[in-house]
């Protein structure tokens, strides 16, 4: 099996009188549900998976989780089937309701909800011997899809055009795709994560694949930590898709150029720099969110 999608390409932002170039590697271009970091990601774990005589892919996420979306797509492109772990037993009787699990199971996931408790100790061995036993021989992905065949996938997302740049932004969350950024940039880059968690975790977790230091975390917009969001964000995110024809998630991506509009407006970056912003996807999020805005009276994402 080659698993093999489209390839990038970056996209030029006009920022007048900035004093800088801004670029989005539209990685949320490569496929229509298998798409951005999910992909990459996901590559070598499923030619792992088949190595092995995997029939069967099982996961781990939550109630809108791109990663659940991006492995039930993959599984159904590459002929897997799929099992997920999802958090939270009370969505067993929302599935229809949800547009990720409605969208997974469509595309052939079968689902195994767990309470919140249970879900802390999905690694442990007890934990996923009694899921051996239930569904049988499994290749698990963990959950996001980081590990190293993750990582060595995003170490594909800059090319060698890409080294003219000198700063490469990202979104956080497990870790795996800046990861792999780092791994790949060259020593004079450096590479800028905007994480969506609170929390300062994520360095080590990071730092135990990270290959050089040319790096930095810069927490200042995650808007309350994972899947918060408020009406500046949402403005920001329609009024960047009004001006650039680039539609962004709420939970990584807008976040993401948000802060990086909001530091070169602080001047952060030197002028003359060339920044290249990753579009990681995750656009599948955001029917959920809107439905969650709705309920809150908020303006919704177009």
């Amino acid at each position: 099996m080659i698993f093999k999608l489209e390839n990038s390409i970056n996209q030029h932002i006009n920022l007048p009188n900035k004093g800088v170039e801004l670029y989005i590697k539209r990685e949320d271009a490569i496929h229509p549900f298998v798409s951005g970091n999910k992909y990459r990601k996901l590559k070598y774990n499923l030619q792992e998976a088949e190595k092995q005589g995997a029939k069967t892919l099982l996961t781990f996420g939550g109630a809108f989780s791109n990663h659940i979306a991006a492995v039930a797509a993959a599984g159904r492109l590459f002929d897997f089937k799929t099992i997920g772990v999802i958090r939270g037993e009370e969505l067993e009787s929302e599935i229809e309701n949800n547009p990720t699990l409605s969208f997974a199971k469509q595309h052939g996931m079968k689902f195994k909800f767990v309470s919140r408790t249970e879900y802390r100790n999905k690694t442990s061995p007890e934990f996923l011997a009694n899921l051996q036993q239930e569904f049988g021989e499994f290749y698990m992905v963990p959950e996001g899809g980081t590990n190293t065949l993750a990582v060595k996938g995003c170490e594909e997302i800059l090319t060698e055009e890409d080294k003219a740049f000198d700063f490469v932004c990202t979104a956080v969350g497990t870790g795996g795709t800046i990861t792999g950024l780092i791994n790949c940039s060259k020593p004079r880059q450096q590479v800028l994560g905007f994480p969506a968690l609170k929390g300062d975790f994520l360095k080590r977790d990071i730092s135990k694949f990270a290959k050089q230091s040319n790096w930095e975390l810069i927490s200042d917009y995650h808007f309350g930590g994972y899947a918060k969001i408020n009406e500046e964000l949402v403005t920001f995110i329609n009024q960047f898709k009004a001006d650039y024809s680039i539609p962004l998630d709420p939970v990584y991506t807008g976040k993401m150029l948000f802060g990086i509009f909001d530091l070169i407006e602080k001047g952060y970056f030197p002028k003359g720099s060339k920044i290249l912003a990753i579009h990681s996807g995750g656009l599948q999020g955001i029917p959920g969110m809107n439905a969650f805005l709705k309920k809150k009276n908020l303006p919704l994402i177009i």
